[in-house]
């Protein structure tokens, strides 16, 4: 793995997006070593000179001033204390968070100027700040989210094969399911063919309602830039019998659509039936409070 230190202009993206929960997107780092085979993220990597996809999760860029310029635009008068998506493009408590230790400093920030946030992830190492977030949590609105896909555990750690297991994801949404913090299980990506069956998808829900969750969030297979490419690579090499199926799928609309529905259908019964707060569209925020969110990943065409 080759890591390269940078400094940053800002530590805060601006996203102007009507769809979103939130305007703001903090990343500490640029690529990821999760190594996800359907990362929508790719894309960030191309500034890269010899590009290749495989780049992302070998070459990781960290932001080493980003706690210091996150505290200047934190401490303007301007600042509002707006919500701040953390992880957006890339996990936060990645491998390498182990030896840069970052993410406590950005807490210790949100914790001092009252700042809600939105922390995303696929990591169990999260639970080593499980004190600065319930402390965040006393101030502002805290909702922690981990992307869950499949049941099996010997599928997980094909398609994320750097990540947490589906198990030890499941400790972290039941570790931090206490009031007033709200949890979600973001079953994104939903793989056609591959995770998409309703005996995973039910076991999902099911686990969701047992860990305490306050809403899950589906989410379609996106498949955009350099993901689509080295997605179905993927596709060819470790499940070539699924791979024609799978690939004309995505190169037919009408079909598509068909698909789109079948699947949303079947999840809208399994959330009814696992009696889920909110999901899809909604997600709860601090005191039940509603805000609508779209995270669904639709747009493929």
């Amino acid at each position: 793995m080759k890591c390269k230190e940078i400094l940053c202009k800002s530590a805060l993206h601006k996203i102007n997006s009507p769809y979103l929960p939130f305007h703001w997107d903090l990343n500490i780092y640029r690529g990821c070593r999760h190594g996800c085979k359907y990362c929508y993220a790719l894309y960030s990597h191309k500034y890269l000179q010899e590009y290749q996809c495989n780049s992302y999760f070998q070459d990781i860029v960290v932001k080493t001033n980003i706690v210091e310029q996150l505290e200047r635009q934190l401490q303007k008068a301007s600042w509002k204390q707006e919500a701040i998506n953390i992880g957006g493009v890339t996990d936060s408590y990645q491998p390498i968070e182990n030896h840069y230790q970052l993410m406590p400093e950005i807490l210790k920030l949100l914790i001092k100027y009252k700042t809600p946030c939105i922390i995303s992830t696929k990591s169990d190492l999260i639970l080593r700040d499980y004190d600065l977030i319930m402390r965040l949590a006393q101030v502002a609105d805290v909702n922690i989210a981990s992307t869950i896909t499949c049941a099996d555990e010997k599928l997980q750690k094909i398609i994320e094969p750097g990540a947490s297991s589906t198990d030890r994801r499941l400790e972290v949404l039941k570790a931090f399911a206490v009031e007033p913090i709200v949890t979600g299980m973001h079953i994104m990506p939903i793989i056609p063919y591959l995770t998409d069956n309703k005996e995973n998808l039910a076991w999902l829900y099911a686990a969701a309602k047992r860990m305490g969750v306050s809403y899950v969030l589906p989410g379609l297979l996106n498949l955009k830039g350099p993901t689509r490419v080295y997605f179905f690579d993927f596709i060819r090499q470790d499940f070539p019998k699924i791979y024609p199926q799978l690939f004309g799928l995505y190169q037919n609309k009408e079909q598509w659509q068909e698909y789109r529905k079948s699947i949303y259908s079947m999840v809208r019964e399994l959330d009814a039936k696992g009696e889920m707060r909110y999901t899809g569209r909604k997600m709860l925020q601090r005191k039940a409070k509603k805000a609508e969110v779209c995270y669904e990943q639709t747009s493929l065409f």
